[in-house]
């Protein structure tokens, strides 16, 4: 299946979890990474079982504190 990440589209395997694909993308602080599926936000307790489907777009946000 085909899928958008980070702007880039790639093939994977279908059946592919969030869980998994932050593992194949080696995502840096994947406990600290927000997740959009279609721009929906994926809550944490779901990246295990949430299934992405063909032309599905996935975002990686971090969001950082900063500022005066």
């Amino acid at each position: 299946m085909k899928l958008t990440v980070a702007g880039k589209l790639k093939e994977y395997e279908e059946g592919l979890t969030v869980e998994k694909l932050i593992e194949i993308e080696n995502v840096e602080s994947p406990l600290y990474v927000t997740v959009t599926v279609n721009d929906e936000f994926v809550k944490t307790e779901e990246r295990v079982s949430r299934q992405l489907k063909d032309g599905d777009q996935v975002e990686f946000l971090y969001f950082m504190g900063g500022g005066c």
